[in-house]
């Protein structure tokens, strides 16, 4: 449900307008050393305040209340909280009638039988991701020599970003875009198979990313119109070096020694500023809706950091399993 994960495990609670949202971190091994300027790069990368972001902008200050003593992990869970201070729920009160198309509103009502926090999105808001960019943050120090980068590739289906993001401003309309990560230096190994794949691992977090809509590894979907000649990464190492990287980094669920390879396809903005017509489910009638509040033209511009921070989260937690296998 809110939790992940099989030793390093975390647990994402708050709601985009509550009080505050934060992570628990259970199973992080004593002695990594974190300083509260740790969080700060990827937190930034992270932030709107950019052309085609959201203008809400918040500190996003950690606040680390609990397994972090003199800069070091202690072995204990660590709790870090993030408060909410920049909010206008008032925007989102027409949501109840008229819930967004594309959007968790409907869905989340029906569910949790209208007792939902719906301001902002709630629980269902990408504000929630703050979590799982700190627990990569910690994540990442423990896979330590592995490295992890993401960008966004392509916005809007064109690689030009800049002028994806403007043609959706003009628009007065939101994109999606492609983002590509890759994993280097990592050890053969990790990976669990059968339930726990590491491919399979990587899948379910990303998708518990806000907007997320597909993730294929190496070449993907392509792979299907290959022959298996094509596709067959030869080896020209012992160490497991291949010429090709077609799986991307993994074969049979277990990592190969090659790096990760995989790209993410994050939808548009559901809540685009763009008149729609939709169900008025108080009236039961079809009628014009325009989205009020402060939302993302492109949110993919913000994912980069947030799927390297899942990306490592998965591979500290397989790391640490195949410790305990061994």
């Amino acid at each position: 449900m809110n939790s992940f994960g099989r030793i390093f495990r975390i647990s994402i609670y708050g709601e985009s307008h509550g009080p505050s949202v934060g992570i628990v971190i259970d199973g992080c091994p004593p002695g990594i050393p974190i300083k509260r300027d740790d969080f700060e790069t990827d937190l930034s990368r992270r932030k709107s305040g950019a052309k085609g972001t959201t203008s809400r902008i918040e500190g996003d200050h950690p606040v680390i209340l609990s397994g972090i003593f003199n800069e070091y992990t202690t072995g204990a869970p660590i709790n870090i909280m993030f408060e909410n201070t920049n909010t206008r729920s008032g925007d989102y009160s027409d949501f109840r009638e008229i819930p967004r198309p594309g959007h968790a509103d409907f869905v989340a009502s029906k569910k949790y039988l209208g007792f939902e926090d719906y301001r902002g999105g709630g629980h269902f808001s990408a504000r929630l991701t703050l979590g799982l960019v700190a627990a990569g943050v910690i994540a990442k120090k423990i896979i330590h020599p592995v490295k992890i980068s993401a960008s966004l590739i392509e916005a809007g289906g064109i690689k030009d970003i800049e002028q994806a993001i403007n043609e959706a401003i003009k628009e007065n309309d939101t994109i999606g875009g492609i983002i590509e990560c890759h994993a280097t230096n990592l050890p053969v190994g990790l990976g669990e198979p059968f339930f726990d794949p590491a491919e399979a691992m990587l899948s379910h977090i990303i998708f518990s990313i806000p907007a997320t809509r597909g993730i294929e590894f190496g070449t993907g979907f392509a792979a299907a119109k290959m022959r298996g000649s094509e596709h067959n990464d030869r080896f020209v190492e012992t160490s497991g070096k291949t010429l090709s990287n077609h799986a991307g980094g993994i074969n049979g669920g277990i990592t190969n020694g090659n790096d990760i390879t995989f790209r993410v396809a994050i939808k548009p903005t559901s809540s685009t500023p763009k008149s729609q017509q939709t169900m008025n489910f108080k009236t039961g009638e079809i009628t014009d809706f325009t989205v009020k509040g402060r939302h993302d033209t492109c949110v993919a511009l913000r994912a980069p950091v947030i799927v390297e921070a899942a990306t490592a989260i998965v591979l500290a937690d397989l790391q640490l399993l195949n410790n305990v296998c061994k």
